[in-house]
């Protein structure tokens, strides 16, 4: 891991950033108001809150492994079963570590002052699709054109090169939530492009191990689909990746570390 010192963005001139003192006028890289995601990121954990502690109940491990990373260059690479509720519950687990929080979301005091240095990857076609997708994205989407994928079909188009630009800026700055695997399908093969970023960016990589959620919600993870479910988050300690490490063998470590190596029994 090399050491990125964090970049404060502001929409006041350099000279007068020194006194904005409650960050009411600091962005992020790509000019986005941390102020104004705070306050989507409060709203959106108030309004979802009870689908994990009461509706469905959630249980989360290794909080421990986050209490001391930095603000920034910190990358959460996991297996993916909803686009959205896997991402809503992980933005309520980081802010509550923020407030001090070890392996529980109670009390939800902590959405009074959420942690806005935060994102995710998203494909852009999912972030289109209505109003509460785009609010969500409003919350810290790293929108990006898979290249392999497009409307739930198998397609073959040139590769998004601002993909990795935007992930790189979003790690100088906080944290980001990526699935490896591109798909909410279970086992599917890990995508060389998260090799490529971590061997350029040498970010802290946090692995990240759920469950439950494609149980318990719709594909989009906006609706129920079985309630009283059992929610598991699991995080690990940081990998060890060495700098003469391949992108095949990071690609490797990483499927292993999400665990989603292939089982026998779907060979």
């Amino acid at each position: 891991m090399k050491y990125v010192k964090p970049t404060k963005y502001s929409y006041l001139p350099k000279f007068l950033m020194p006194l904005d003192v409650l960050g009411l006028f600091e962005c992020d890289p790509f000019g986005s108001s941390l102020l104004i995601r705070r306050i989507l990121i409060g709203i959106v954990g108030w309004l979802t809150y009870a689908r994990y502690t009461v509706v469905n109940r959630i249980q989360i491990e290794g909080t421990e492994h986050l209490e001391n990373l930095p603000i920034n260059n910190v990358l959460f690479l996991s297996n993916h079963q909803t686009y959205f509720a896997d991402v809503i519950a992980f933005f309520h687990v980081f802010c509550a570590v923020k407030w001090g929080f070890q392996n529980t979301l109670l009390p939800p005091v902590y959405l009074l002052g959420p942690r806005a240095r935060q994102y995710y990857v998203a494909a852009s076609e999912t972030m289109q699709k209505g109003i509460i997708p785009r609010i969500f994205a409003a919350g810290g989407a790293l929108t990006i054109e898979r290249s392999w994928r497009a409307e739930g079909r198998e397609v073959q188009r040139s590769v998004d090169t601002s993909a990795n630009d935007k992930i790189a800026k979003a790690l100088a700055h906080g944290w980001v939530v990526s699935f490896p695997q591109g798909t909410t399908s279970p086992f599917a093969p890990i995508r060389k492009g998260t090799g490529h970023l971590i061997k350029n960016n040498e970010p802290i990589v946090v692995p990240v191990v759920i469950n439950g959620f494609r149980r318990a919600f719709d594909k989009k993870g906006l609706r129920f689909k079985k309630r009283n479910t059992l929610l598991t988050v699991r995080f690990k300690a940081p990998m060890q990746i060495s700098p003469d490490d391949s992108v095949d063998d990071i690609v490797a470590k990483v499927r292993q570390a999400i665990e989603q190596e292939t089982p026998a029994w779907v060979k």
